[in-house]
């Protein structure tokens, strides 16, 4: 049976020397009904189909109704399953509380309501026990995920994991799916950097998790939405942004940087006589690179413009376009055409906004002097104007990014010598 790799500290993990103890939490309020066709379902496979040691936490959210006597009544049928009781309600409380307490070596979190097939659990635990992987998530928004939910969730969940990953530069695509799993070495220290006890706990545990490095493992999940659902979509989707806001400040302060996480060694060739391909970072690729993103990003911020102009002032019309934009063109930069940046992270956000304030003076200013010449412009003619002062301000943008945001490793040394 496979073991568990511990923390990946040096150039490989070590050898396995037990057995893996995997630890199903499910969080319920008010789930009388539920509770029991739950647990005869998820034991059933547990026993026939998942080759780890297994035990299973419920645990009860502040219930009102019979949830908490349901829950150990079935405990005492089987002495896998445990039950915890919370005196007040909080999805992330609740896995929190589990998951810090937890004993084994992979806790795991599922709905109540099986929502998520269950033949996604073993690859969702797999490549933690064998060390591949910190974190796993079940994704009903990859492209071979199969899933039955109604209109309105499924534009609300693509439209906020939209935000997430051009707001914060996320890989993973499904930050709420009701089916995750996560090392216990991995979440402990995690779990003390989580401000969140409600719905935004999964969005902000996973942000901080890429943020520090750790791996993300999604498993496309087949998923049947159950429409006895507690929980208000807009309300939550409201609460998810205000926490956006406060993980991005995290990050911007470095306070989001968690210390006593595994830390993966870079990637290494296998084969002794392998050769290897340098990453390309010199002067044509980053203008190629640059380049192609910036067009892209120019011909955004001109639809965009000319939609929003119809609402609001060219200023605040140019603000709005320009920040949208600059979200993802940044990350954009980071990820394919400066790919040697070297500095802090609190540096290179601090500068970035420099940089976004003097391209805003360039396009800005550009309007303005549209506006002083002819007072009653064309709106196209307001976007010709807009489309050239972009094309110059993407231009300083380049060189300050190349030249001070994202030096060269070698330039860094000396100045910081």
């Amino acid at each position: 049976m496979t073991g568990v790799s511990q923390a990946v500290t040096g150039s490989e993990a070590p050898a396995a020397q037990r057995t893996a103890l995997v630890d199903v939490v499910i969080p319920v309020h008010n789930e009388e009904g539920a509770l029991p066709g739950c647990l005869e379902v998820l034991q059933r496979h547990l026993e026939e189909d998942f080759p780890f040691q297994w035990c299973v936490t419920v645990v009860d959210n502040a219930s009102t109704d019979a949830t908490l006597r349901v829950a150990h009544e079935l405990a005492e049928r089987s002495d896998r399953v445990r039950v915890l009781h919370l005196d007040s309600k909080g999805r992330g409380l609740a896995l929190r509380t589990a998951w810090g307490y937890s004993d084994a070596d992979v806790v795991v979190y599922m709905d109540v309501d099986l929502s998520t097939g269950l033949n996604g659990l073993l690859p969702l635990v797999a490549p933690l026990v064998n060390g591949h992987s910190d974190l796993a998530i079940g994704s009903r928004l990859a492209s071979n995920a199969r899933t039955v939910r109604g209109g309105k969730r499924e534009l609300i969940s693509r439209c906020y994991n939209k935000i997430i990953r051009w707001t914060h530069g996320a890989r993973f695509s499904d930050a709420q799916c009701g089916f995750k799993a996560v090392r216990t070495d991995v979440v402990r220290p995690l779990l003390e950097r989580v401000r969140d006890d409600s719905w935004f706990f999964d969005t902000e545990l996973l942000l901080l998790a890429e943020y520090n490095g750790l791996r993300v493992h999604e498993v496309p999940v087949d998923w049947v939405e159950d429409v006895d659902t507690r929980v208000d979509v807009v309300r939550t989707a409201l609460d998810d942004i205000s926490g956006l806001v406060h993980v991005a400040r995290a990050k911007a302060t470095g306070t989001g940087r968690v210390s006593g996480l595994p830390r993966r060694p870079a990637p290494q060739a296998a084969h002794p006589r392998a050769v290897l391909a340098e990453p390309k970072n010199g002067l044509l690729w980053q203008v190629v690179s640059f380049g192609a993103i910036g067009a892209l990003s120019t011909g955004i911020t001109a639809v965009l413009y000319a939609l929003l102009r119809g609402w609001w002032p060219p200023l605040v019309a140019n603000l709005v376009v320009l920040v949208l934009t600059t979200l993802w063109n940044t990350e954009a930069n980071r990820r394919f055409t400066f790919l040697n940046q070297s500095g802090s992270a609190g540096r290179i956000h601090l500068q970035g906004l420099i940089v976004f304030a003097l391209y805003y003076v360039v396009t800005s200013g550009a309007l303005l002097a549209l506006q002083a010449a002819n007072p009653d412009p064309s709106r196209w003619l307001e976007v010709l104007v807009l489309v050239v002062s972009s094309v110059v301000g993407t231009a300083l943008r380049f060189v300050l990014l190349r030249s001070w945001v994202f030096r060269t490793p070698a330039s860094t040394e000396e100045e910081e010598s």
